[in-house]
């Protein structure tokens, strides 16, 4: 089924720059306008219906917390029950639709948010999610463009994917279907990238979907399934719901036909999900798949032998774009002693000029940080800086949630390399910097490797190729997407797989064929065009 049908190459989509005057700026202001100037009403989707239960909950953006933008219906037990019967009730027909028929519909889906819903999806991730134009540009239209157009090719190359030998007389195949049963999609608020691939990675390969988002970005969720909706997504192959988090996962992981979680997540959330599902394995038809991104406490290593200028912008973008709130973000950093001073005066310089503010002025970099729990916990984590003689904070160290959750860029140096804020996933625009001794680069490797349970992302910063080649045998098994003079944020699908390994997730590479292929199960069909008719073999003659 696989040699008739062409998938073009896909090719990354091009990262508008949002200049003054410019017609996606005009475009992206007009909606932010019409955005703002409503208040929408946000349903589930079952079934493809739109259902809403009268109990509502209130959306405002983050930066403006007086506001209204919308509000979106709660549901309960039940409705978590209606989204399984209807995803299993569409599996039937959607999972033995041609694969091209199911490209078709995502490849569309592409293109509509590459035009129409550009403007539109990016606004939305801006205003409930609190991203500034670049940081929404990347997200919420380039990287789910180029996940959806990327996994189509990748569905193509994993069908084509047949056996190369065949026996005389015998012809053997391979038939990538879906897994058994439907399966429970679980996506964060940072990246309406993610909320969308986790859901649709699995629709892709012929399974059917129960997906929960994070309340917190339920405004651009509710975009998201109107554009897979007008891309032709038929009805209760995708079913979205707003339920409380472990009444869902209570009902999902004791139903027989649970049969695959792909979440993005908190560590913690993601281990209990886990013992919930091992605890019920015996109750499922089949053993499900289970992929998980979940969190960090990305490093970035700077030699002797660094580029001052490489460094500071290494540190500045990889830890206070979207306020830190990345899994890949910038949060520890260790510095050797000969650089210190000339990184230290370039990098407080630099944070000093940020403009922190609403999203809705292009001129912010920083923007609000998600909800007022994300708030506390981050304003927690600097005032026990303060209030530690092992501590300084060199710039920033104030916020203020009156009118939003605004934090300020924060730079603390610890004495000690076991710090606190250098072992603990903050989520915010806070970075810990250890100044450590400069010969004793040896060592320092092994702080960065030993320090966190996590393993997501990391960056080696240094003009010496054999500290680059030390750093990255050394730093294998610390961070699943290494970058060398780079910050350790901005993976790009098709060019660099996401994903980190230890307490950070299963690894399966998001944006990789890799991924995809854990929410197929192969079945291997032998067929024998002549068959034998009698059992005995010429060993057996006596002769």
């Amino acid at each position: 089924m696989n040699g008739f049908f062409k998938i073009p190459n896909a090719i990354n989509e091009t990262v508008l720059d949002y200049a003054p005057n410019s017609k996606e700026k005009l475009a992206l202001k007009q909606a932010l306008t019409e955005a703002r100037s409503q208040v929408i009403d946000i349903p589930m989707f079952i079934n493809g219906q739109e259902v809403r239960t009268g109990n509502t909950q209130a959306i405002f953006p983050p930066h403006d917390l007086h506001h209204q933008i919308g509000s979106f219906h709660l549901g309960e037990a039940k409705h978590v029950h209606q989204a399984i019967d209807a995803a299993l009730a569409a599996k039937p027909a959607w999972e033995n639709m041609p694969w091209e028929q199911r490209a078709s519909i995502f490849l569309k889906a592409a293109e509509l948010l590459a035009g129409p819903y550009r403007a539109k999806m990016n606004a939305a991730t801006m205003l409930g999610q609190s991203k500034n134009a670049y940081q929404a540009e990347i997200d919420a239209a380039c990287e789910l463009i180029d996940f959806l157009r990327f996994n189509v090719q990748y569905m193509s190359e994993i069908y084509g994917d047949q056996p190369s030998a065949n026996s005389k007389g015998i012809w053997n195949r391979l038939e990538h279907r879906a897994l058994e049963g439907f399966t429970f999609a679980v996506t964060p608020f940072n990246f309406t990238a993610i909320a969308a691939n986790l859901p649709s990675s699995m629709a892709m390969m012929g399974n059917v979907v129960v997906w929960k988002p994070a309340f917190t970005q339920i405004y651009s969720a509710n975009v998201i399934m109107a554009l897979f909706k007008e891309a032709g997504l038929p009805d209760g192959v995708i079913n979205l719901i707003y339920t409380d988090g472990p009444e869902t996962g209570d009902i999902v992981f004791n139903h027989p036909d649970f049969a695959g979680l792909h979440f993005t997540g908190s560590t913690g959330v993601f281990r209990t999900m886990w013992n919930h599902i091992g605890a019920n394995i015996h109750k499922y038809k089949t053993y499900p798949r289970i992929v998980g991104e979940t969190g960090g406490k990305d490093f970035v290593l700077i030699h002797k032998s660094a580029d001052v200028d490489t460094a500071v912008t290494a540190l500045a973008r990889g830890a206070f774009e979207y306020q830190g709130q990345k899994c890949s973000a910038a949060s520890r950093a260790y510095i050797p002693s000969n650089l210190w001073s000339s990184i230290e005066q370039k990098l407080v310089a630099e944070v000093k000029t940020m403009k922190v503010g609403p999203t809705e002025d292009f001129r912010n970099f920083v923007n609000a940080v998600i909800d007022e729990r994300a708030f506390d916990k981050i304003a927690n984590y600097i005032e026990m800086a303060k209030s530690d003689p092992k501590a300084k904070i060199i710039c920033g160290g104030t916020y203020d949630k009156s009118k939003g959750y605004f934090i300020d860029p924060t730079v603390i140096v610890a004495e000690d390399p076991k710090f606190k804020t250098m072992c603990e996933e903050i989520f915010g625009p806070v970075l810990t910097l250890y100044v450590y001794p400069e010969n004793e680069f040896e060592k320092t490797l092994e702080l960065v490797n030993s320090t966190s349970e996590y393993a997501l992302t990391g960056a080696i910063i240094a003009q010496d190729r054999y500290a680059v080649t030390q750093a990255t045998e050394y730093l294998k098994h610390a961070a699943g997407n290494f970058y060398i003079n780079d910050k350790p944020t901005g993976a790009v699908v098709g060019q660099q797989p996401f994903g980190g390994s230890r307490a950070s997730g299963t690894n399966d590479k998001a944006g990789s064929k890799a991924n995809l292929l854990r929410w197929t199960s192969t079945r291997t069909i032998k067929e024998t065009l002549v068959p034998v008719k009698d059992y005995r073999y010429p060993f057996l003659s006596e002769e």
